[in-house]
C-alpha cells in the first residue's frame, strides 16, 4: 500500500475527527500541522536506537561503526530540509506566517537543519534529544488511549501509521546519506590515485 499526500490527509482527518482531547484546541488546521511533524520526526528516537545497537554489534569493524554513528545527524538534517521544503511549499503564494497554528514546533523542527552544521553533527545524541520532542506526541496518545479506551483505537492505529512512516523516512535519507558518502569517498580515492 503506498503512501500518498491524500492517504496522509485521509489519516489526519480520521484522526482529528476520533481525537476527542487534543492539546491543539480545535483546530483541524493546527491538528494537521502535528501530523506533518509526527510524520517527519517521530520515528527518528527509534532509528537511533536501532542503529546504535547496530553499531555495538560491529565491535571488530571501527571503520563502519563509526561511520553509522557519524551520518545519523546528517539524516536527520536531510528530513529536516524536506520539511523545510514541504513548509515553505505550502506558504509559497503569499509567504504569509498567519496561516501558521504551530510556529514553536514549526520553528523547532525546521531548526534540525542546523545538523548539517560540524558542530551540532560531532553529537549525535543531541538529535536524538531534538526528535524527543516529536515522539512525546506519540507516547501521549498511547498513554491517554491505553487508559480512556479498552481496545484497539483507531487513534492508535493512525499513530502507528505516521509513526511507521517516519521510520521509513528516516530510513531513506540514512541510506541516502551513506550513499552520498560512499561516492564522495570513492570520487576522492580515484582523483588521489595516480592516472596510468
Amino acid at each position: 500500500m503506498s503512501f500518498t499526500a491524500e492517504r496522509c490527509i485521509n489519516l489526519a482527518c480520521e484522526r482529528w475527527i476520533l481525537q476527542t482531547s487534543s492539546s491543539v484546541g480545535n483546530s483541524f488546521f493546527a491538528y494537521l500541522e502535528q501530523v506533518e511533524l509526527m510524520a517527519f520526526f517521530s520515528g527518528y528516537p527509534l532509528f537511533y536506537a536501532f542503529i546504535r545497537v547496530i553499531a555495538l554489534n560491529l565491535a571488530g569493524r571501527g571503520e563502519i561503526k563509526s561511520r553509522l554513528v557519524v551520518h545519523l545527524p546528517h539524516a536527520y538534517a536531510l528530513v529536516a530540509a524536506l520539511y523545510l521544503g514541504l513548509q515553505l511549499k505550502s506558504l509559497f503564494p503569499d509567504y504569509s506566517f498567519e496561516r501558521m497554528h504551530l510556529p514553536y514546533l514549526k520553528a523547532w523542527g525546521v531548526a534540525a537543519v542546523l545538523f548539517w552544521l560540524p558542530a551540532m553533527a560531532k553529537h549525535p545524541v543531541l538529535s536524538l534529544l531534538h526528535s524527543l520532542v516529536f515522539f512525546f506526541f506519540i507516547v501521549r496518545d498511547l498513554f491517554v488511549e491505553s487508559f480512556a479506551s479498552a481496545g484497539n483505537s483507531p487513534l492508535v492505529k493512525n499513530d502507528m501509521k505516521l509513526f511507521s512512516v517516519s521510520l521509513l523516512l528516516n530510513l531513506a535519507a540514512f541510506v541516502a546519506i551513506l550513499a552520498i558518502s560512499y561516492l564522495i569517498r570513492r570520487f576522492l580515492r580515484l582523483k588521489k590515485s595516480p592516472v596510468e
